[in-house]
Formats: C-alpha cells, structure tokens, sequence
C-alpha cells in the first residue's frame, strides 16, 4: 500500500502543476514600427562602433610629428592606407559571410578583432605598431559597420530603407564626432597618450557586451522580404562582385562615388588636421574642427535618409558630391576659423547627403538572397576610397604641398558627382528596382 501510494503521488504532482508550454514566437514582421527594440539596440551599438574610429581623428595625426617624428605625410597617412585596405576587404568578407552563416556571428567577431586596438595605441613604440592597430580597427569596423547595416535593412523592408541608414549612419558619426572632441580636449589636457585611448577600451567592452548578450539574428527577417520577390536565385559572388563593380551603371555611379566620398574622408582624417596645425591653431581648435565635420554629417544624415525616401537617390547622391567639393574649395581662401568651420560643414552636409542614400540604393536594387554580399563588394569599393586617399592626397601634398592636394581632391569629388548625374538611374519606387526580373 505505502509503495501504491508513493507510485500514484507523481500523477497527482502533474494534474497540480501542469508542465508549462513554451510560449511561440511572435511571427517576423518588417517596418521601422515593427522592429523598434532590436532596431534600436543596433542604432546604440553602432554608436559603439563609431566612437572607436573617432577616437584618432584629431589625434592621431598629430602624433604621428611628435611621437614618431614623421614628417612625410605619404608616411603619416599609413595608417589611413592601412585602415582603409583592413576595411575594404573586410567589408567584402562581412558581406559574403553574413549571407553564409549570419550578421550577428560576423557583427561579434569585429568586436574581438576590435578589442586590442586601444592597448596598441597606449603602448605603440613605434609607428609601425599604430600602422598594425589600423589594420585590426580596419577589420572591426568592416565587420562591425557592415552588419549592423544590412541588420537594419533586413529589419524595415522596402518602404523605409532611407530612413534607416540615415539614423544607422547617423549614430555612427554622431559618435565619430563625439569621440574626436572628447579625444582632442583629452589630448589638450593630458598629453597625445595614453589618456585619449583610455576611452576606447570602454567602447570596445561596451559594444562587444551589448552584442553577445542582446542582438538578435535577423537573416529571418530578409527571408520574409524575399518571399515578395519574383527571382529568388542567388547568384555566385564573383558575379555579385560584378555586377555592384561595374556591370549595372547605377550599382557602377554609386560605388564610384563612395569611393571618392571616402577619400575625402581620407583627406580629412589624415591631412586637415597638419593643414589646420600649420594655419596655427591650437590641438583644442583642431579638435573642434575634426568633431564638427562628422557632427553635421552625422545629424544631417537624420533628415537626408528620410529625404532619400521621399525625393529618390539621385538628386541627393549628385547634390550631396557638389557640396562636398564645394567645402573643400572653401578650405584654401578660408583667412579665419570661422570660415574653416564653414567650409568643414559643408564638407560634412554633402557627405550627409550622400552617405545613407548610397547604401539605400544599394538596398533598392539587390535581391534579399545576396543584398548583404552587394552592400560588401559597395564598400569594398567606398572604404578602398581611404587608400586611393592616401596615395594621392599624401602624393600630392609631399610633392607641391597641402593645399595642392586639397584642391585637387575637391576637382575630383565634383568630377565623381559629375559622374554620378550621367551614369545612374533613380532606384525609387523600390518596387521598380532593375535586379527585380
């Protein structure tokens, strides 16, 4: 009797305290609305991922002449080279791998590739050292960037693809800025090291913290939107590799003009702040003015993805070239800092023009089996812009001096738009794009 009854006791236990179901996951929806939480959570990590870049914009460059006694400024702009090609191709690896095995593995990855690069800096001995912690920074911000970029874009859909690389891009260059300033008021007061680059080791801890433990993956989402469209094949990358580089003209204009944005990106990375020294100013001053480039770019990046929804690619990607090339014709006649800072807002509103509006044409035209793989090969081609950067703005300004080659930089930016206006073809409505059959 005593063991029946032990026997019969589990049953009534279960009748008691049913065995909980697992609760089904809510079914995948695209939309900015839809999406908010995870897409705001990427939004705060790619701040993270910004504010690692951020940290050399004023500083770097300066210590290049007082650390290491570099005087040519090909030398000094190794480390914008090395950068750019780290990237390049690590934006190209993102692309494919993500569509592979997924964005959140590829988004990880560039955080721990990411995590020496403030100790490498506090502790370089020589330049060859910053030169090595540029190709690691280059890395993790190919992988980084690139994914939460196309987790954005698999997050909304079509019908807000501008808006949402205008607020991805904006975090990021929001916090460039944020970075530069807070690095160059550092720097004025605690010396070019270690103290600037204390604060990249928190960045780095906090964006690979947030990544681990919160993003979720989103390849679901773009498997939704794909079911929408009428060709599912994918094609081979070196055909994707193809046809973003120079088959499809409007894939050709606006990977062209990424490549030309970024050099002058370049330019302002690894040039204007000796071009700024040399003027006279203060590290303060200079500071000041490598934070206010990335600052209009960021926050105007706010409206102009939105405007890009609304207007189209074109107008903005061709007004926003003209801009840029207009500030940086500004910068040789500018006589005070009022009018360098001028010229260095301009710089930034036409690359705010430019920049989410390249990324949402992308978006437009390539099919969500290899989107991702498109938006790596496009910024192979925009980031490979900080090398061709370096070599000839670096050229230019050995041989004949900075103003030369700031010049000559800005003649090639409206050239690009030049470009731009006759080769592309508008992508919007998004229902139209020419990848569709």
């Amino acid at each position: 009797m005593q063991d029946g009854a032990n026997f019969a006791r589990p049953a009534r236990v279960e009748r008691a305290y049913p065995r909980p179901q697992p609760v089904p996951s809510p079914p995948l929806a695209l939309g900015l609305r839809e999406n908010w939480r995870p897409f705001a959570l990427l939004v705060v990590v790619n701040a993270f991922v910004g504010a690692m870049v951020g940290l050399e914009r004023a500083v770097l460059p300066l210590l290049a002449e007082a650390a290491f006694g570099l005087a040519s400024r090909t030398a000094i702009l190794s480390f914008v080279a090395s950068f750019g090609l780290a990237k390049a191709l690590a934006n190209l690896a993102a692309g494919h791998l993500g569509d592979r095995h997924g964005r959140k593995a590829v988004l990880v990855a560039g955080w721990l590739v990411g995590l020496p690069v403030p100790f490498l800096l506090m502790a370089a001995p020589t330049w060859g050292w910053v030169v090595f912690a540029n190709v690691l920074l280059g890395v993790n911000q190919g992988l980084a960037w690139s994914s939460t970029v196309v987790m954005k874009i698999d997050l909304v859909g079509p019908r807000q693809r501008g808006l949402a690389m205008g607020l991805n891009e904006a975090a990021g260059y929001v916090a460039v800025s944020l970075a530069a300033l807070a690095s160059g008021y550092v720097a004025g007061a605690h010396g070019l090291r270690p103290a600037p680059f204390y604060l990249g080791v928190g960045f780095a801890l906090a964006g690979l913290a947030l990544s681990v433990a919160l993003v979720r993956e989103t390849r679901g989402h773009a498997r939704l939107e794909a079911e929408d469209w009428a060709d599912d094949e994918a094609p081979s990358f070196v055909s994707v590799l193809a046809r973003t580089s120079w088959r499809d003209r409007t894939l050709f204009a606006v990977s062209q003009a990424g490549l030309v944005n970024n050099l002058n990106d370049g330019l302002a990375w690894g040039l204007l702040p000796l071009y700024f020294a040399g003027r006279g100013l203060a590290v303060e001053q200079i500071g000041l003015l490598a934070a206010l480039y990335p600052a209009v770019w960021g926050l105007g990046q706010l409206g102009t993805g939105a405007l890009s929804d609304r207007l189209g690619r074109k107008p903005l990607v061709v007004a926003g070239m003209l801009v840029q090339a207009a500030g940086l014709g500004l910068l040789l006649p500018a006589a005070t800092f009022a009018a360098l800072a001028v010229s260095m807002g301009l710089l930034g509103l036409g690359t705010a023009l430019v920049y989410p509006t390249l990324l949402a044409a992308i978006g437009d035209v390539a099919h969500p089996a290899w989107r991702a793989s498109a938006v790596g090969v496009y910024r192979l081609w925009r980031d490979g812009g900080y090398v061709v950067g370096a070599l000839v703005a670096g050229g230019l300004a050995d041989a004949l001096g900075l103003g030369w080659a700031v010049g000559a930089v800005g003649a090639l930016t409206a050239a690009s738009g030049l470009v731009a206006a006759l080769a592309m073809t508008e992508t919007l409505p998004a229902h139209r794009p020419a990848a569709r059959s």
